[in-house]
């Protein structure tokens, strides 16, 4: 009988070995971790038996990972997603949890476990959806932000459901009231927490952090998220709660991102165990044995999941593309399925036969999960016969965008550096045609002037209606070094000779994309973007000495020219959303503005500039404080959000 200390041993040696194949032939981690319970487990090698010291490590995994979601729970995050999230993903997983319950009942299963595969099956994976909605560059693509929304609801949902399945343990006349207080526990403890919490949390991380002692920082965290863990299972309520409730406090200091750094080797080691004791409840033999069940279960489950998504999100608004897209993508199993059949086991709601097929059905479904994402633009534009159209609209508006240009530069992405490097483009009359995802960015951006349209960088055709055949130089403004190779590939098939500048963030990246082909690799911000700015002028042959000059000129100016930029809805949430930015607002028939000068309007008092005016498209920077806004004015205010708003008012109905 192997103790504790060498039964971690054994789990860390063969977790090694088998998690570096993995990641050699691009499948996730998890599936690693569940191949080694499976082989190490009581139903095959039969190397470790039932270790209470491993149990107890595994469940401090699931207490990690809780914390790690409530440090991502942002409310302002939230509520920018509050419909996708709270409409879109609350149908996807009560329909979800009530379809199966049903379709359980109609097969002979309890309610109980019905319910309880039902909540199991409703999860899809974060961890690998989000790495390819990050890799092929869809984060911001409308069926990006439906998956991400949707996730973010089966992130909340796990904490109910957390709650539920013990109560559901106890017998038919204790249910109501064992809800009833369960219930009234979460609501007294997130009052507590919430309403004196956050002030306390935040005073009290202050003072650890005076001591500038990162053993001592490193330490509080552990004391705060295990101490609340404690406090949440004294009180009858999970581990995992309690570490959730002490993420979101956490979340709400400015010390976020630090102990997000700092947690994060414990949270993935023990979650990895905690997978590893998952995967020993695998029994290959049985698995056999009932495979038509198993492969029965997982077409189920991709079809109900699939068919729940497609349906909602065309409820929502969503044309047939975006909607199919988003149930290919969200429609197989993932990690929170474990965490919460790990419970269902524990507790004895499921029928042993009916958990080996679950836990089977799950991790081949997030082994299916890349390749259904892979072939899923192939699926949409086979079966839905719109698409094409919209394709085909789509690079229509690229097209005419970029027809009447030459010797231009494409632009891929619009972000904050995108737009800095546009305004310096503006300024030595060179014309660019950029190319961003942001719907709201590009419709703002488009109505103040700057030669902006919606399309994805990374596919080739885009990029041919963008005129690339016609262009000088290509500049990739965004950070995704992934995506950005895949621009270079096509750039490089279609125009071996065109010069293309990339942006990275860290130094790393530089060599990787420089092999990649780009002839200029330049770093962040400001002055990143004027680094991309002169090596993209000097490449299509605009002096030196002039491109200097202009550099000088704007610091001179201390950036005044570049303070700024136009937000979109991918911008919520991000640690620094409260600096300036700026805002297009068209002055329509009967605006309070009409007729007004620029001085008159007060809009200094407010922390208001006004940036350009855009009239009879063409738009004039800096304009004096003597200018009057006429009619179908476009004007474009500098200033941080709420005085943007108040601004907005003024000019549209007086003050």
């Amino acid at each position: 009988m192997l103790n504790t200390l060498e039964v971690v041993l054994l789990l860390l040696a063969a977790a090694v070995v088998l998690v570096a194949v993995f990641r050699s032939i691009n499948l996730p981690p998890v599936l690693g971790y569940l191949v080694v319970g499976a082989v190490v487990g009581p139903h095959a090698l039969n190397l470790v038996h039932e270790s209470a010291g491993a149990s107890h490590l595994a469940e401090f995994g699931v207490v990690f990972l809780m914390f790690s979601i409530g440090l991502e729970f942002s409310l302002p995050r939230l509520f920018a997603m509050k419909r996708i999230v709270f409409g879109l993903g609350a149908v996807q997983v009560l329909a979800c949890i009530v379809l199966t319950t049903l379709m359980g009942r109609l097969f002979g299963l309890g309610w109980v476990a019905s319910f309880a595969l039902g909540g199991t099956l409703a999860m899809s994976s974060t961890a690998i959806l989000s790495k390819l909605l990050s890799d092929r560059l869809e984060l911001d693509s409308r069926h990006g932000r439906e998956t991400i929304g949707v996730l973010l609801f089966q992130d909340i949902a796990v904490v109910p459901l957390l709650i539920l399945l013990p109560a559901l343990s106890r017998p038919a006349e204790e249910l109501m009231f064992t809800l009833g207080l369960a219930a009234l526990k979460v609501v007294v403890l997130l009052a507590l927490v919430l309403v004196f919490g956050q002030k306390l949390m935040r005073w009290w991380f202050t003072v650890v952090a005076k001591r500038r002692s990162g053993e001592l920082f490193m330490l509080n965290v552990l004391l705060i998220t295990l101490g609340l863990a404690w406090l949440s299972e004294r009180v009858g309520l999970s581990l995992a709660l309690g570490a959730f409730l002490a993420g979101m406090l956490i979340s709400e200091t400015e010390y976020r991102y630090q102990v997000e750094e700092d947690i994060k080797p414990f949270r993935d080691v023990l979650l990895g165990l905690f997978f590893v004791t998952v995967g020993m409840f695998l029994d290959v033999i049985a698995i056999l044995n009932n495979l038509p069940a198993v492969i029965g279960l997982v077409v189920a489950l991709l079809a109900l999941k699939f068919g729940i998504v497609f349906a909602a999100s065309r409820a929502f608004g969503s044309p047939p593309g975006t909607a199919m897209r988003s149930g290919l993508w969200l429609c197989a199993g993932g990690e929170f399925g474990f965490v919460l059949l790990s419970q269902v086991v524990s507790l004895e709601l499921m029928p042993h036969p009916l958990m080996q097929t679950t836990v089977a059905a799950l991790v081949l479904s997030m082994l299916l999960a890349p390749l259904i994402v892979q072939i899923s633009d192939k699926l949409v534009m086979r079966f839905v016969a719109s698409e094409w159209l919209m394709r085909s609209m789509e690079l229509t508006r690229v097209a005419a965008q970029s027809l009447t240009n030459d010797k231009h530069i494409i632009v891929c992405g619009y972000g904050r550096s995108g737009q800095y490097m546009a305004r310096f483009m503006e300024q030595e009359n060179v014309s660019y045609v950029a190319l961003d995802l942001d719907p709201e960015r590009v419709r703002e951006a488009g109505a103040a002037g700057d030669t902006v349209v919606y399309g994805d960088a990374a596919r080739r055709e885009t990029l041919m209606a963008a005129g690339i055949m016609r262009a000088s130089a290509v500049v990739i403004s965004f950070a995704e070094v992934e995506a950005a190779l895949r621009v270079m590939h096509h750039v490089h098939a279609l125009r071996p000779d065109l010069p293309v500048v990339v942006r990275a963030t860290d130094e790393a990246d530089m060599e990787k994309l420089s092999q990649g082909g780009a002839a200029e690799v330049v770093p962040e911000a400001f002055e990143g973007s004027i680094m991309l700015a002169s090596h993209a002028l000097a490449l299509i042959g605009v002096p030196l000495n002039r491109v200097v000059r202009r550099i000088r000129d704007i610091r001179h100016q201390r950036y005044a020219l570049m303070r700024g930029f136009f937000h979109g809805a991918t911008d919520i949430g991000e640690p620094d959303s409260s600096q300036a930015r700026l805002h297009s607002v068209t002055l329509p028939v009967g605006a309070a503005a009409i007729g007004c000068s620029i001085a008159e309007l007060n809009l200094d008092e407010i922390a208001v500039s006004v940036s350009a005016v855009r009239r009879r498209g063409i738009r004039g920077l800096s304009p004096g404080s003597e200018t009057r806004f006429m009619e179908g004015d476009v004007v474009v205010l500098l200033g941080l959000p709420s005085g943007l708003d108040l601004a907005e008012q003024r000019l549209l109905r007086g003050s």
